[in-house]
């Protein structure tokens, strides 16, 4: 597997590709690789001639005080677990070549940036937006995946897309957990045993909700009170939002109507965890 670190050369390969008619799909992430960034890179196999894997923690989605130093790196075990999976390249800029001195210019999403992450996380979706916009012009993809567990992510780089006429068709998949239900994350690591096991109430909360649904609760607010009363009982957790959304415009949802979003973001000591899932009154 080739490794690229320079944002031009990247450029011309490509170009390269593209000039053989080759398709190239890209997977960003931010290292750490777990099984669900490997399912990514295994599905996109499906959907061109070339897989691209970035990783880049990018400094500008980190607000004052997050974990941007302490976010966990290995690039030597990422390229070794990406080749596994048949990745062919993967891209790894440095932050100065990303964003070279002087940089100012930004994309930004407005509407379905500024509730639940948006919200507590002031800034964070301008610098995905760019940053992903920025690996779209990079690597020049076809085609590009992204999990469901990060679903606001999705639905604002949809949006980006959408309205900003990129020919880039964008996959997402369904969010990867462990066997005991909790999602996959990179973060993940910064829990100790007893962390770890509360952590797992964020899906058991959801299957709750799901399962109120299918009993015929149709009311957000009451569905909400089950799931919070889930979080609240677990120690040293504390609930940033439990919202219901539509799952594309990410208005507020007060009943259960068709498919909606039930999208968590819960802090297990100090270590902030997302979690959701599709409620349906049809199924």
């Amino acid at each position: 597997m080739r490794i690229i670190e320079k944002v031009s050369e990247m450029q011309q390969q490509a170009d390269a590709w593209r000039r053989e008619g080759k398709r190239i799909a890209l997977v960003p992430t931010m290292g750490y690789l777990h099984r669900g960034h490997l399912t990514l890179m295994q599905k996109v196999r499906n959907h061109a001639d070339i897989a691209v894997m970035s990783v880049f923690v990018n400094p500008i989605q980190f607000g004052p005080g997050e974990d941007f130093e302490r976010y966990p790196r290995d690039m030597e075990r990422d390229v070794r677990l990406a080749k596994e999976v048949g990745v062919d390249v993967a891209f790894s800029p440095s932050a100065t070549d990303m964003y070279p001195e002087g940089y100012q210019t930004h994309i930004e999403v407005t509407e379905v940036t500024r509730p639940l992450c948006g919200k507590s996380r002031p800034g964070h979706f301008q610098g995905v937006t760019t940053v992903v916009g920025k690996l779209f012009h990079i690597v020049k993809p076809h085609t590009a995946i992204f999990g469901e567990k990060d679903f606001q992510q999705l639905v604002a780089i949809r949006r980006m897309v959408r309205d900003l006429n990129m020919d880039i068709e964008i996959l997402g998949h369904p969010i990867v957990r462990e066997e005991d239900g909790l999602a996959m994350s990179s973060r993940n690591v910064y829990l100790n045993s007893e962390q770890r096991n509360n952590a797992l109430r964020l899906s058991q909360s959801l299957r709750e909700a799901q399962t109120l649904v299918r009993q015929g609760e149709r009311n957000s607010a009451a569905i909400l009170a089950q799931v919070r009363n889930i979080l609240e009982a677990g120690k040293d957790m504390r609930i940033d939002y439990a919202e219901m959304r539509h799952p594309e415009t990410l208005q507020e949802a007060q009943q259960i109507e068709g498919p909606t979003l039930l999208a968590l973001a819960v802090f297990v000591g100090a270590t902030r965890l997302i979690d959701n899932c599709i409620l349906n009154a049809s199924a």
